[in-house]
């Protein structure tokens, strides 16, 4: 079969009404994909966008873009997004940029972030997404790592990224700003060249995404994916939201991460969509859903910070009759947040899973839609050979059971897996042991096949001889109404090397105090096993995060070995399950 043939095939299955049919169309596509015997070559601009996308719908609205402060707005037709981007991609070439050469992006959601990631994959360039939050320390170390031959920001960046690049000695060939700055190439530039280019001679190996990932556990690693584990693998994605040609499909994440280039760009693109995407510098969840209405987005895909937020507005105020998906990733959502949504929009929170070093690995599909079980991430896709193993590294087969995610490569390889971690071989040998790529969660599935998430291998808690993932914990929490969102690492003991502690984060209008503290306690009693209740509750006004509103556990556990090596006792606002005498009768 040739590219073009996959990427209408996967089209056409998104449009099968009858999802049972649906399931099936997909079970066999993915088997085909699975065992193909794939081009040595591949450009999937040229190929797919230019060559399937703007010959065919080339007027269609590739990108709908607005401002959610100054209600600006902006289109672009596929074609209008394959011309610029053909013009940037010649305003490189000028300035001496060459295939194999990288591009770390800084920019904001402007319509540029997908004139330039086009750019960079027509041209064989290795494209670096770079979250808008760095510091200059965190640039200067990326910069260490890997350093910049091309770099393209947003004028509001320069002075950071020009303070980085003077620590490390780099020497990039262009500086490509938005706006105007001293030393750099403004975008308005673009304007003098053709908006024809050739596309790279691009290999179907070579590394063409380097993502440095969000550092959850540790330090950001440089996770590379090839010219078709990213452009093609995503089809997964594409499959397990349910994404239709010609629909609008809106996904809240910023670019820099790999979610953006997962549902912001190649999960719609892929399949012929209309993107829409929102700038804001602070969610504002009220004008946010105003939006989500005003551009009748039919497929919807947000992290669990944010369903939490919505959640909590009156949402029959807004108009559901456009929204046909509803789908979530990042950490596992909670069940009430679920049930708060479909019963105002119509549509479940469908949970899925995958990673930077991947696509869409497990997921709750279109046709899983009514047979979901809340707060179960549901079942491997059929694009990867996913199963459990245990710390020896045995496949674990019984139900129930908590073991590593690990991706099976002995059958076959999942195309939307990732190269390679770039310069790091260690990790690499780390993470592919035997037949195994090891994802570094855990989870166990239950006896009808759904899987459970139970957290990082690094953030579960172990106390006595107990294990306790924190989402349970922090799930349980999230269920009384005072409690906005929590966060649950352990904390060092002497007697059970870790106690279960509770960051919680209070809703509007309750205030910390003992009372509520020692609420907070029964509460998990009357729901949890005895070894997962938490043994300390600190109230506190946020908890660190990644861009792509991902808590940072790691942060909160080197707080906590930190207090207990400079001898503190307790925070201001923190209780100990031991202060409570009412409790010594209970669990």
């Amino acid at each position: 079969m040739s590219m073009e043939s996959y990427y209408k095939e996967a089209m056409q299955i998104n449009t099968i009404e009858n999802l049972e049919e649906r399931k099936k169309a997909v079970e066999a596509f993915a088997k085909k994909l699975n065992y193909a015997e794939l081009p040595a070559k591949f450009n999937w601009v040229a190929e797919i966008f230019e060559g399937l996308h703007v010959r065919e719908r080339g007027d269609q609205t590739a990108l709908i873009w607005a401002d959610l402060s100054s209600d600006k707005e902006k289109t672009m037709s596929y074609r209008e997004l394959a011309a610029e981007a053909n013009r940037c991609l010649n305003l490189l070439r000028e300035k001496g940029v060459q295939h194999g050469d990288n591009m770390y992006m800084m920019l904001p959601i402007v319509p540029e972030t997908w004139i330039t990631t086009l750019t960079s994959l027509k041209g064989g360039l290795i494209n670096v997404p770079t979250a808008t939050s760095m510091t200059a320390r965190e640039l200067q170390f990326r910069f260490q790592a890997y350093q910049p031959d091309t770099i393209v920001a947003d004028e509001s960046y320069a002075d950071l990224i020009d303070e980085a690049i003077a620590n490390t000695d780099g020497k990039p060939k262009v500086k490509l700003v938005l706006g105007k700055r001293d030393g750099w190439t403004s975008f308005d530039e673009l304007a003098g060249f053709s908006e024809e280019a050739e596309g790279a001679d691009i290999k179907k190996d070579d590394v063409l995404f380097c993502f440095f990932t969000s550092g959850t556990t540790g330090l950001p690693k440089l996770v590379g994916h090839s010219a078709m584990s990213y452009p093609l693998g995503h089809l997964s994605s594409s499959l397990m939201i349910g994404l239709q040609p010609g629909k609008v499909h809106h996904n809240l994440s910023a670019p820099g991460w790999a979610k953006w280039a997962w549902s912001s760009f190649f999960g719609p693109l892929n399949v012929g969509c209309t993107v829409a995407a929102f700038n804001f510098a602070a969610l504002d969840p009220k004008k946010y859903l105003e939006f989500v209405s005003k551009y009748k987005i039919a497929t919807f895909c947000a992290p669990p910070t944010a369903w939490r937020a919505f959640v909590g507005l009156d949402l029959s105020q807004f108009d559901w009759s456009h929204l046909k998906f509803s789908v979530s990733a990042g950490e596992p959502l909670n069940p009430e947040v679920i049930q708060q949504w479909k019963k105002h929009t119509g549509t479940s929170i469908r949970d899925f899973y995958g990673q930077t070093e991947s696509t869409a690995m497990i997921g709750n599909p279109p046709w899983w839609e009514d047979k979901m079980r809340y707060g179960s991430f549901g079942y491997p896709s059929d694009f990867y050979d996913i199963t459990l193993a245990d710390d020896d590294g045995k496949e674990i087969t019984k139900p129930g059971e908590t073991g590593h995610i690990v991706v099976r490569t002995s059958r076959w390889r999942a195309i939307g897996l990732f190269t390679e971690y770039v310069g790091n071989p260690e990790m690499m040998s780390q993470s592919f042991i035997g037949d195994f790529y090891y994802s570094g969660d855990r989870a166990y599935f239950d006896e009808d096949g759904y899987w459970w998430f139970v957290g990082r291998a690094d953030d579960v808690i172990k106390s006595s001889d107990f294990r306790v993932g924190p989402f349970e914990v922090e799930s349980t929490l999230i269920e009384h109404p005072s409690v906005a969102e929590a966060a649950v690492v352990g904390s060092p003991d002497p007697q059970r090397y870790q106690l279960v502690k509770a960051y919680v984060i209070l809703s509007q209008g309750y205030e910390p105090s003992r009372e509520l503290a020692l609420e907070l306690f029964q509460h998990t009693i009357n729901i949890l096993a005895k070894f997962k209740i938490p043994r300390i509750i600190e109230f506190v006004p946020e908890v660190p995060k990644t861009i792509s509103g991902k808590i940072r556990r790691i942060e909160l556990r080197e707080q906590e070995v930190k207090k207990k090596e400079d001898g503190v006792e307790r925070a201001p606002n923190e209780y100990f399950y031991g202060d409570f005498p009412e409790l010594s009768s209970k669990k």
